[in-house]
């Protein structure tokens, strides 16, 4: 049985359509999709990201600790500053994509998704044995609820006197949000400017219905896994289990800058990525702009002139920006043109295009 966030009844209440999404039980949509896509481009959108994991490193070493699990450089973060990056296995492939938030000297905070945050949390706590750090899972303490768009500055800074203004992308700080104590990070998964609360759960739904009437006036909506997924397929993010799996290094998805090895000492992993930073992959991960109006879908072939099968779609889907289907697809390198995408048999022409297909302006 699906797992209900803190906020079910809201989305019940707003006649959301709900759906599982690894064991969660998650609004899908609220209405129209392309109108809550739009919303958040032009906008603001509010999501109940409360699914995800948070996972806490804390101790003397934590930092250190966090050098050893993950491929970055964790323990050069500032207090208040986050960093994407990666936990990969002893061969190099992706076991997840996390942010983690460095919250005090000594204490870090990992954000994991769903599906994989009790692996996440099994393998910090087996990685940092050896060092003077704890690790706990507090997923289910919190909920967390996005702000994303270009309002959501302005929405934000009717229900807080935090320094919107000063935090910085891929920062955070502890603040009061509608009279809630919240860790108020601006971080993202859309491709706008937005913010993300980490709340106790309890908090969620008052959190929620105070955004929701402050951002009333700015044209604020509701927004459901689907327009979060074109939302970050444009903005070219990968999608854990899509564009990112164990079969897969940080090298594969194009992401090779988060794996530092100028840092102090070995990491899980180390052995079997340093000899790939120099070789191209065999498969680079492109972005494709359909030229019909049929969408190619996730697992479909990417096929050269001949029909040979040379790449296979990871994410597809309408773009509400561009008008056009778009897709995400690992395709083998070398191949750049005269390319199709076999839709049940139909050999669809693309255009292969670097990604993101979509970057606001700032």
């Amino acid at each position: 049985m699906s797992r209900p966030t803190p906020l079910r009844g809201v989305h019940e209440a707003l006649g959301a359509t709900l759906t599982d999404f690894a064991g969660w039980l998650m609004p899908l949509r609220y209405g129209s999709e392309s109108a809550e896509h739009n919303a958040v481009r032009q906008a603001a959108g509010l999501f109940d990201l409360s699914h995800m994991g948070e996972i806490f490193v804390t101790g003397s070493q934590a930092g250190e600790a966090l050098d050893y699990a993950l491929v970055g450089h964790i323990s050069a973060l500032e207090p208040g500053r986050a960093r994407y990056t990666m936990i990969v296995d002893s061969r190099g492939g992706v076991l997840d994509d996390l942010i983690v938030y460095r919250l005090a000297d000594e204490e870090f905070m990992v954000v994991a998704n769903a599906s994989n945050y009790p692996r996440v949390a099994a393998e910090l706590t087996e990685r940092a044995g050896t060092f003077e750090a704890a690790v706990e899972d507090r997923s289910e303490q919190y909920a967390l609820v996005a702000v994303q768009g270009p309002r959501s500055r302005e929405i934000l800074g009717e229900l807080t006197d935090a320094d919107l203004d000063g935090l910085k992308y891929y920062a955070g700080l502890p603040a009061t949000v509608a009279g809630r104590p919240a860790l108020l990070a601006r971080t993202g998964y859309t491709g706008e400017d937005g913010f993300e609360l980490f709340v106790a759960a309890g908090d969620a739904e008052p959190l929620w219905a105070a955004l929701t009437k402050a951002g009333e006036p700015y044209g604020l909506l509701p927004a459901g896994l689907s327009a979060r997924d074109t939302l970050r397929l444009e903005a070219g993010m990968p999608l854990y289990g899509n564009e990112l799996s164990a079969d897969l290094t940080p090298f594969d998805a194009g992401l090779g800058r988060v794996v530092r090895f100028d840092k102090p000492g070995d990491f899980v992993g180390r052995a079997a990525l340093e000899p790939l930073k120099d070789v191209p992959p065999a498969r680079r991960l492109v972005g494709l702009i359909a030229t019909g109006r049929r969408v190619p879908r996730h697992g479909y072939p990417v096929v050269s002139t001949d029909g040979a099968v040379v790449g296979e779609v990871t994410s597809g889907a309408p773009s509400q920006t561009l008008g056009r289907p778009i897709a995400m697809a690992y395709v083998d390198n070398g191949v750049s043109a005269g390319l199709a995408v076999d839709i049940r048999g139909s050999h669809e022409p693309v255009e292969v295009v670097e990604l993101p297909f979509y970057r606001r302006k700032k």
